[in-house]
């Protein structure tokens, strides 16, 4: 998992990525492409 400052960029990079917030963190999520897992926060 990347720690990044902005994830808007990763979240285009692939067309399952999805953002979701979870206690105060941003978390980029994929189900099929694990490698595209990231955090904010």
């Amino acid at each position: 998992m990347k720690v990044r400052n902005s994830l808007k960029s990763l979240r285009t990079r692939h067309r399952d990525n999805q953002l979701v917030r979870r206690k105060g963190r941003m978390y980029i999520i994929n189900k099929t492409q694990k490698r595209y897992k990231a955090r904010q926060g």
